[in-house]
């Protein structure tokens, strides 16, 4: 990845955490996934953001292109389970053990999870896929 979309995508990720709204987001990530094709964190934080704005077509999309580039981010598998939920797609159960297994092999991925998750039903309260995501992966 160039530094410019190295620059992009933290700056993206800093706008997200200070509360900027995602609908206003998805442009910068759009262009730094032009610019970084082979960027899974950057298809990966696209395909939150589609999530979180109810576009779960784009979201499976950006979510597949993530898992594909990097089949190890245990947050790409669940923004992927997520998306497959909402989009009625079958295959989700594979996702979810791949992102336990590495959620019990490392406490901070763990807690990085558990973060992203509150995160999420933050800012989507009654967030139905990611409630299920979250009782499959935080129960067992």
């Amino acid at each position: 990845m160039t530094d410019s979309a190295t620059s992009l995508l933290e700056n993206g990720i800093e706008r997200y955490k200070a509360g900027e709204k995602p609908e206003d987001l998805i442009p910068v990530f759009q262009d730094i996934c032009d610019r970084a094709s082979k960027n899974a964190a950057a298809w990966s934080s696209l395909a939150w953001l589609y999530l979180l704005t109810d576009k779960p077509k784009l979201a499976l999309k950006a979510a597949q292109k993530s898992v594909k580039l990097d089949s190890r981010a245990p947050q790409a598998r669940i923004n992927l389970s997520v998306a497959m939920l909402e989009t009625g797609t079958a295959g989700v159960r594979q996702h979810i053990e791949a992102a336990q297994q590495m959620m019990s092999l490392d406490a901070q991925i763990r807690q990085d999870i558990e973060e992203n998750i509150e995160d999420g039903l933050t800012r989507k309260p009654d967030w139905k896929s990611l409630e299920r995501v979250k009782s499959w992966l935080l129960t067992s």
